[in-house]
């Protein structure tokens, strides 16, 4: 019986190590289906053309500034007494930031307050006479020069008192001016005086700067060429805009992380700069985590538009010629192939807009081009289709291949467990 069972087990391990010779043996060498005859077409994957509907979107680098902005200056000259805010914080209209020595401006204000009084003192006086020589004048009992005289009198006592009027005011807001408030609300900077720092009236350094943040401007730069182009495309229809008539604008930072905010275009320069053919296009986002300060480096993707019958077509399956000039690989209604010249328009992610040289319906070779000339006859096979059978095929030559090393492994084991009992 151990002479028998050896022998079986022998004869087992010589059937399991031909299967897997066989499956083996059986593998297509290029990971296909079967292989192909010599007079068969070759395959290629291929595209079929379809419009849709695509947002036209340019993307632009431009920078940051602030939505509203104020330089902080005396109105009056003075030593600084106080310094009345922290640097980098938040501040609102009307908030005292400095404050100047108030004293001579005081002094000033209550001298023209007393002129003032003395001034209104000599009206009565003078309003009186004037009314009694009116009478007399009348009754011929004095002169008309001297009612002349009396009358002018009381005129100029009461231009005195607007006078003195206009000086008390003006002592009030210079006094008022002592006080250094802020212009807008918003986030101040450094300061660029200290306590004790004497300043003058509308000098030329300003002691800080307030700017508003909680929205903020992007402008960027557009070549005269590209808006030209733009406002053709949409006098022609082929682009047009939205139901709110507005353009959106979105951003990409420094780091490359796109911006949460959406943003509006709101301006478009009526000047082209000469230097380099371009005009500035100013955009408004709201800033609410203060995330974008200004002077920062950004990316504005701004959509121009909605294309509504796009031609696009894989960058894989556009290639250049001699000339530099876009064509494509076509299958043609009979099987054949044939080449387009095209005329690019944009990307649009891993796609090209065609706006010449191709239409919907047209298959595209985007696999296989090697494969193919100009007028040969060729298979055409749907792109995508060709890669999920490879791979399901492979699968399958997986599982085959475990299949076969497992029952290797389990015919080796009765052979050594029979040669021992032979022993």
């Amino acid at each position: 019986m151990q002479k028998n069972e050896r022998i079986s087990l022998i004869a087992a391990v010589l059937l399991a190590a031909f299967a897997f010779s066989a499956t083996g043996c059986g593998k297509p060498k290029d990971g296909g289906g079967p292989p192909q005859g010599k007079g068969a077409p070759p395959e290629v994957s291929v595209v079929e053309i379809k419009s849709e509907q695509v947002a036209i979107t340019t993307e632009l680098s431009g920078r940051t500034s602030a939505f509203l902005i104020a330089e902080v200056r005396p109105q009056v000259g003075g030593i600084i007494q106080k310094r009345l805010f922290t640097e980098g914080a938040e501040v609102k209209e009307g908030d005292v930031l400095y404050q100047i020595d108030p004293a001579l401006f005081k002094a000033a204000y209550e001298s023209a307050k007393a002129a003032l009084a003395k001034a209104e003192a000599n009206v009565p006086p003078a309003r009186y006479k004037a009314e009694r020589y009116k009478e007399l004048v009348a009754a011929r009992a004095i002169s008309k020069q001297e009612f002349d005289e009396a009358d002018s009198a009381f005129k100029k006592a009461e231009a005195d008192v607007e006078a003195s009027k206009a000086e008390m005011e003006k002592a009030r807001i210079n006094l008022e001016y002592s006080s250094i408030k802020a212009p807008i609300s918003g986030r101040i900077g450094r300061s660029s005086v200290t306590t004790g720092a004497l300043v003058t009236a509308n000098q030329a350094t300003a002691l800080a700067t307030i700017q508003k943040l909680d929205q903020v401007y992007v402008d960027v730069t557009q070549t005269s060429a590209s808006l030209l182009r733009l406002k053709k495309n949409m006098e022609s229809g082929l682009i047009k805009k939205d139901s709110a008539n507005q353009a959106k604008v979105k951003l990409v930072l420094e780091d490359g992380t796109p911006y949460p905010q959406e943003g509006a275009l709101k301006f478009s320069d009526v000047t082209v700069d000469t230097g380099t053919g371009s005009i500035i296009l100013r955009s408004v986002f709201p800033n609410p985590k203060m995330t974008l300060l200004p002077g920062m480096y950004v990316r504005a993707l701004i959509e121009e538009g909605i294309n509504e019958n796009a031609i696009l077509v894989p960058q894989q399956g556009v290639t250049r010629n001699s000339k530099g000039e876009a064509t494509s690989m076509v299958v043609n209604a009979e099987g054949k192939v044939e080449v387009r010249e095209l005329k690019i328009d944009r990307a649009v992610g891993s796609k090209w807009i065609v706006s010449e040289g191709l239409k919907a319906g047209d298959k595209v070779i985007v696999e296989g081009l090697q494969k193919a000339r100009p007028g040969d006859l060729v298979k055409t096979i749907p792109f995508g289709e060709k890669v999920e059978a490879q791979k399901n095929q492979a699968g399958q030559v997986d599982q085959v291949d475990q299949a076969g090393s497992q029952a290797q492994k389990a015919s080796k084991k009765p052979e050594k467990a029979a040669t021992g009992a032979g022993k």
